[in-house]
């Protein structure tokens, strides 16, 4: 077995006190989860339901589970009795659906804004534009069983370590004025979650609260 317990404690020691580890366990088996759960770790990160709905069943009860890939509309009611957070929504229309299924459950499901950021052709998370626009005509507000707690990006996969400092800078500056514009006295609008296996050094200098740990820790993913 690849050395979880030991991979997570270099990734813990280079995160300051304030920016807590998602580790990202989609691909990998139980029991590489259960190595991290033994050393503490309580946050683990998958983006297929179905995977996720069998781990959920499996392991145990206290952990937090983030959805963290583009989440479907249609599958957001099989994941809404136990999730955590779902970290990349892109839409009002799935924040509806999200607020919807919470309700039917008698729970508050936080969750982060995508924004797309990065050079790279990707399909979903929010342009700037479109976030301001989203926060801007206030439907949101009206939705009772889901809480924005903040954004999360994912920053170009290069090796131009400026290019990347400078998405995540752009991602903290649209943090800033997201926060004092529409969430000034919400003390939960708190996370910024970029930073993944090959740039979270950067992105906690860059301020980042949460980092997305998959391969560093667990190794090559599993198929």
């Amino acid at each position: 077995m690849y050395d979880v317990k030991s991979n997570l404690k270099q990734v813990l020691a280079n995160l300051p006190e304030g920016v807590r580890l998602v580790a990202i366990s989609k691909y990998h088996p139980n029991e590489y989860i259960e190595a991290a759960y033994a050393e503490g770790q309580r946050i683990f990160g998958e983006s297929h339901e179905q995977e996720l709905r069998g781990k959920h069943a499996t392991l145990p009860k206290d952990i937090e589970w983030h959805f963290i890939g583009h989440l479907q509309t249609n599958k957001v009611k099989y994941i809404a009795p136990y999730v955590t957070m779902i970290e990349a929504v892109d839409s009002l229309k799935l924040l509806k659906e999200i607020d919807r299924q919470a309700a039917k459950n008698e729970r508050v499901i936080d969750v982060l804004l995508e924004l797309h950021i990065a050079e790279e052709e990707t399909k979903y998370g929010l342009t700037p534009d479109a976030l301001r626009s989203l926060l801007a005509d206030g439907e949101w507000r009206e939705l009772k069983h889901v809480r924005i707690c903040g954004l999360m990006m994912m920053a170009s996969y290069v090796d131009d370590e400026q290019q990347i400092r400078s998405e995540f800078q752009i991602a903290h500056s649209l943090f800033d004025e997201v926060k004092a514009g529409w969430f000034a006295d919400c003390d939960y609008f708190c996370e910024r979650s970029w930073g993944m296996s090959h740039d979270y050094l950067l992105a906690v200098e860059e301020g980042s609260t949460m980092v997305r740990i998959g391969t560093t820790i667990f190794g090559p993913r599993v198929y």
